[in-house]
């Protein structure tokens, strides 16, 4: 027994260790952490149970150099702040991470357990993509997690951290998750690398601008969250799950906060511009609302006429977006819709009630917006607040014009409580262009123009709009001084704490992709 209790020790010493030295010394000098120290950093201490670690390839028979343990992957769970969490990590120093058959049935498994038991899973992306010498099977492997991918999508919350290269089939797994973080300088991700790019248009691209994460966190939407360094994206990955629940059936966690729910936010009676079209940032009337001003925001980058986070009202979490006057006008374009959308599904998903603030005064117009879909991309966001079951409170602080006012969670498409500002504007246009459109006779005649377009632009704000219509025919519940925003919002959610919807019977919804 001794000598078999020897021999499983120094198995399981072989299959602590990372790769060869020198590729451990490649990493380290690329500023770039080992798949343990990685699991070690984000993992409460001494938490982790691996699952798996002495899996090896069956693709050729070798010698243990050529089979190694672990099969390039560290599969197994542990917790973050005392809940359990599945992961994986990637090791790149053990055959460049590339997946193959082994490598991918523990990924299987790792995923098949977060699912049945109802818990996260992690993934920590550094690899070379599939294994070329497994051919088909390792193709085929990508198959069953992409399959799982789907499977868990909605159920449990999947977030994906890429640490190092991701591409080609590869990048498909962390496209179907719910959040992908990157790191500057050190994550890539791309379909096709810079020298096919080069090859195939002529086009001379560096790898960080094609498929870095400044790239991927401003121009393509990809990463919904960019950090610095390892240690940093790792503890974004943490703030990320206190706001989530661990799976679709479970409400997120609650803490208790000494920021009192009902306390007044007097800094919101001047945060407005006296000109309605002078621009504000949204971000300082969402961070006087939540508590503490704590406000993690997704896509902080990229699409930012409009705004979307997580915070807490009370110590519960609570999904915000509100449009962004500082950016264009704040207006909806293509990017924001979608981006908006992702989020309010997801946060519907995770039983996350949905605070909206609305100025917006319109749709982005164009040629470019039109021709590049701006009617389907903008329904996408129509669809996610019609099919959200989850409390949605809505504030209208200024502009609320045509079918962005409808489509930013009105009460006509199921907002459960909506408020307005004093200061709130709906309408189906704004006042300069409705004059243009119902005084175009008498402004073609008139001696003074610019005098008349303005009188009547003034007649028309004063008697269309304001929030009293609204109010009055109960599209608003009720009209609010701004301080009071926190209180009413609090008092909302308590209200809806009990909210239950019936959804129809149906295989599911044909959103407009």
């Amino acid at each position: 027994m001794r000598e078999k209790l020897d021999d499983l020790r120094s198995r399981r010493a072989r299959a602590l260790e990372a790769g060869p030295a020198r590729a451990v010394e490649r990493q380290h000098a690329k500023g770039k952490l080992l798949a343990r120290e990685r699991i070690d950093l984000l993992l409460d201490e001494g938490s982790f149970h691996e699952l798996d670690m002495l899996a090896r390839h069956r693709a050729h028979e070798a010698g243990l150099e050529n089979r190694p343990y672990t099969d390039g992957v560290i599969t197994g769970w542990g917790t973050i702040d005392g809940r359990k969490v599945f992961v994986f990590a990637q090791d790149f120093t053990v055959m460049g991470g590339a997946l193959g058959e082994v490598f991918a049935e523990k990924l299987h498994k790792v995923m098949d357990l977060a699912l049945a038991t109802g818990a996260p899973i992690v993934g920590l992306n550094d690899g070379a993509g599939a294994r070329i010498q497994e051919g088909v099977v390792s193709l085929d492997g990508y198959g069953g997690i992409f399959h799982r991918n789907v499977q868990a999508s909605g159920v449990i919350p999947q977030i994906s951290v890429i640490l190092g290269p991701c591409a080609g089939g590869a990048v498909y797994s962390p496209a179907m998750t719910d959040f992908i973080f990157m790191v500057r300088e050190k994550s890539h991700m791309f379909i096709t690398g810079p020298d096919v790019v080069r090859t195939v248009t002529g086009e001379e691209v560096t790898l960080e601008e094609l498929g870095g994460a400044t790239s991927h966190g401003t121009k393509s939407g990809v990463a919904a969250f960019v950090a610095d360094s390892e240690p940093e994206v790792l503890d974004d990955v943490k703030t990320l799950l206190s706001f989530l629940p661990s799976n679709n059936l479970e409400s997120p966690p609650a803490f208790d906060s000494a920021d009192d729910p009902d306390r007044g936010c007097p800094a919101l009676a001047s945060v407005l511009p006296d000109s309605p079209n002078v621009p504000y940032d949204m971000k300082s009337v969402i961070t006087e609302v939540v508590d503490d001003g704590d406000f993690f925001e997704y896509h902080a980058s990229w699409a930012r006429s409009i705004v979307c986070g997580f915070a807490r009202i009370g110590g519960r979490s609570v999904g915000v977006v509100g449009n962004q006057p500082a950016v264009l006008a704040g207006v909806l374009d293509i990017e924001s819709s979608e981006k908006a959308a992702r989020f309010v599904r997801t946060c519907d998903a995770f039983n996350i009630p949905l605070i909206t603030f609305v100025d917006v005064p319109g749709f982005l117009p164009g040629v470019g917006q039109e021709h590049g879909g701006i009617i389907r991309h903008g329904a996408k966001l129509l669809y996610a607040y019609c099919e959200a079951t989850v409390p949605r409170i809505s504030v209208i602080v200024r502009k609320a014009y045509g079918g962005a006012y409808v489509v930013m969670d009105s009460k006509g498409v199921g907002s459960d409580l909506s408020f307005a500002w004093p200061s709130a504007e709906i309408a189906v246009m704004g006042s300069q262009g409705a004059v243009e459109i119902l005084h175009r006779h008498e402004l073609a005649s008139a001696a003074d123009p610019a005098g008349l377009r303005d009188r009547l632009a003034s007649d028309y704000t004063d008697r269309l709009a304001h929030p009293y219509i609204a109010a009055e025919r109960g599209f608003v519940d009720d009209v609010i001084e701004p301080p009071e925003t926190r209180r009413k919002i609090a008092a909302g959610l308590r209200l809806l704490g009990s909210k239950q919807e019936e959804i129809a019977e149906r295989k599911h919804g044909n959103v407009p992709l």
